[in-house]
């Protein structure tokens, strides 16, 4: 009874963030605030980068923080996340910022192969880990300032060097609308592989000219984007 009154006192759809590699849960900082203020409940999940399913597992439990339907945004590994806890019945859309998406039985490492990029020759492994090193951060972030740029570095989160290798079982955009924003300037994850999985996908696509951290370079486009995505969502849950 409490979880049919919590969907049908909400207005608009909730919002679940899900971060990436070398991330924590506060890159999306500077989109959080806009959406809270226009009405959406909004979680950030803090992924450990541990395993797919552990990730996967953390977004569903920001899902009953919330109310329904709720949209997933995924960043980078985050849009590997969301397209395997998308498939929970709560979610009504998806939406990818330079994200990677497998298919079903695909890993990221598969699809990262297809395309290199230049930061993965500034990476080391050090107790099973995976750290971005300094002189990687330009190609990760580098529209931001220096001073950002430093902070995204000092707060990287580190993951698992098996994670990229663990298979999505069922992609969630198989089944739901898809939203995608293309970074035409990123080095982490190859723009011509973005555009291939927003293409494979069907996902209404944007393209900003930024670096792979579009969130923090670009805020307001992502925020226009998650609010035509959020407006889709809410007028598909009316006409239900």
């Amino acid at each position: 009874m409490e979880s049919k009154a919590r969907v049908s006192m909400q207005t608009k759809p909730s919002i679940v963030f899900a971060h990436g590699i070398w991330a924590d849960g506060s890159c999306f900082s500077k989109v959080i605030p806009a959406l809270q203020a226009e009405g959406h409940e909004v979680v950030s999940a803090q992924n450990s980068l541990d395993t797919l399913k552990g990730d996967a597992a953390a977004v569903i439990r920001a899902l009953g923080r919330v109310s329904s339907p709720a949209l997933l945004v995924g960043h980078s590994w985050g849009g590997t996340v969301i397209t395997a806890a998308g498939t929970d019945d709560r979610v009504a859309g998806l939406v990818y910022i330079a994200a990677v998406a497998p298919d079903d039985g695909e890993t990221t490492q598969s699809l990262l192969d297809r395309f290199p990029t230049e930061i993965f020759s500034h990476i080391e492994i050090a107790d099973g880990r995976v750290w971005m090193l300094p002189d990687g951060i330009r190609y990760f972030a580098g529209d931001l300032s220096e001073q950002e740029q430093k902070v995204v570095w000092a707060t990287q989160g580190a993951p698992d060097a098996d994670l990229f290798n663990q298979k999505v079982e069922r992609a969630a955009w198989r089944s739901k609308p898809s939203w995608y924003i293309v970074a035409r300037n990123d080095r982490a994850v190859h723009p011509e592989l973005e555009r291939f999985l927003a293409k494979r996908m069907g996902a209404t696509t944007y393209e900003a000219d930024s670096s792979h951290v579009t969130m923090l370079s670009q805020p307001n486009l992502v925020i226009d984007v998650i609010r035509t995505a959020a407006n889709a969502v809410q007028a598909r849950s009316m006409a239900a």
